[in-house]
């Protein structure tokens, strides 16, 4: 099979078999075959959090014949290699669950609806809780997430299923935290209240937490939401809110590149580069240690070389695949002991406040946030060059550069629509309300609110 399978539970070990060469195929869709004998990498088990079992390119659904769901190799280019195996259906199974409620984007939705695509099959098999929820928007807008949380309770859901980005992916984690109040009357929450945001954030601090529903995560690109135990929101007033309880990392996590078909670039590349800012801010946070910063760079190696084979040809699966392993690895560095990074924060708060998708957010401010501490993180910054392939120049200029080149990803801010009176505003509002914790994350400190807005607006050409 196709397929890397990894897994880490208490006792069970690591399971991975990755080929020498990858056999691309096709989805369901009419995606063109993009065939590739290139390595396929695999995530080291001490990366995978404990309980949670990760399947890379191992096929999300079912295929036949007839859908088109064969591949060629190129080691034996006249045979048809049939994939019939199902990750999903495999996972369900063994999980034991009866009612699916499925959560994606719209953008996702034409891949699992159809005849004989999961919709339908669940339908079948009796396993659909409800109609394919789709109200999560960029960002995790309150209203559509709270929709989606009472949705879930109205059809006794029992297990989220989360196909498509970032957004979905904590919306699914945040799902699965409200419904622990509904049968826990201690939660300040009457169990007859739709859902709240002040509900979901009483519900993190239940002590014993009582059992999640299970997450089975199926993302379309790379923002690797579903990689951390951190799930985000933005609320009616333009900020970021969440939840956070090591509980909330799903079950399990099913990458298949046969999803990203056809993604628009801002949505590919962005948040490819998220990884690149994932891994920068592993390396360079004042609480990392040798061990987080070993894997991050890893990760960022891994990252540069794909993306780079990514600008080459965007549909290439196993570059999509080694991106996201790079990019599963960074985040994974960056949750364990030293989440969030100051840059991580930083373009949240921008995007929320802004409208900016967070891929963009790291184009325009993940250079310029490097280049403020690089006088305190100079020797750090030169094994992110290392690892980014070029030893001699500065790393944030690397990135910078790294951000300029790829398709769909803004790098300033005019790029974005935002003004120097915005930006005026919005660092004010940083220094009021989150300077102690930005000194807590930069290697390098602020004083004044123009240190922030320096930062924020140093020219490109000028790092």
């Amino acid at each position: 099979t196709p397929a890397i399978i990894t897994q880490r539970t208490a006792g069970s070990g690591f399971i991975a078999n990755p080929p020498a060469a990858f056999f691309t195929r096709r989805f369901l869709s009419k995606s063109p075959i993009v065939m590739s004998s290139a390595t396929l990498h695999s995530i080291p088990p001490e990366h995978i959090p404990a309980g949670m079992t990760v399947h890379v390119n191992k096929p999300f659904l079912p295929t036949s014949v007839s859908g088109a769901g064969f591949a060629f190799c190129d080691l034996y280019p006249k045979r048809r290699i049939i994939i019939l195996t199902s990750a999903f259906f495999e996972e369900i199974e063994k999980l034991g669950s009866k009612k699916v409620f499925v959560v994606a984007n719209r953008s996702s939705v034409k891949f699992i609806e159809g005849d004989g695509r999961l919709i339908q099959t669940l339908e079948s098999k009796d396993l659909l809780a409800a109609p394919v929820c789709t109200s999560i928007g960029m960002g995790g807008g309150e209203e559509g997430l709270l929709q989606a949380c009472d949705a879930a309770y109205e059809c006794g859901a029992d297990c989220i299923l989360t196909v498509g980005g970032g957004a979905v992916q904590d919306a699914g984690k945040l799902i699965r935290l409200w419904l622990t109040t509904k049968d826990n009357g201690d939660v300040a929450e009457a169990s007859s209240a739709a859902a709240s945001v002040e509900g979901i954030q009483a519900a993190q601090k239940q002590d014993p937490m009582p059992a999640l529903h299970p997450q089975i995560a199926v993302p379309n690109s790379f923002a690797m939401a579903e990689a951390t135990k951190v799930a985000g929101l933005t609320t009616k007033a333009n900020t970021k809110s969440g939840a956070a309880h090591e509980d909330m990392i799903p079950n399990v996590l099913i990458y298949d590149p046969a999803l990203s078909a056809g993604l628009p670039d801002w949505v590919r590349f962005g948040t490819a580069l998220r990884g690149i800012e994932h891994a920068v801010g592993a390396v360079t946070h004042p609480k990392s240690n040798e061990d987080i910063r070993s894997r991050a760079l890893t990760g960022l190696a891994i990252l540069k070389e794909n993306i780079e084979k990514l600008k080459e040809t965007p549909e290439c699966s196993v570059a999509q695949s080694n991106v996201y392993v790079g990019g599963f690895m960074a985040i994974r560095a960056l949750n364990t002991g030293c989440y969030p990074a100051l840059g991580h924060l930083v373009e949240n708060q921008y995007s929320a406040r802004f409208g900016v998708h967070q891929g963009s957010c790291s184009g325009i401010l993940c250079a310029r946030i490097m280049d403020s501490h690089y006088e305190k993180s100079e020797e750090l910054q030169k094994r992110i060059s290392a690892a980014m392939g070029d030893a001699s120049t500065p790393a944030p200029r690397l990135v910078r550069d790294l951000a300029g080149s790829l398709p769909g990803v803004s790098h300033e801010h005019t790029q974005v629509n935002v003004t120097d009176d915005m930006l005026g505003e919005f660092t004010q509002w940083m220094f009021d309300n989150h300077l102690p914790r930005y000194n807590s994350l930069s290697p390098k400190g602020f004083s004044r609110v123009d240190d922030i807005l320096g930062m924020m607006t140093k020219p490109l050409d000028k790092l």
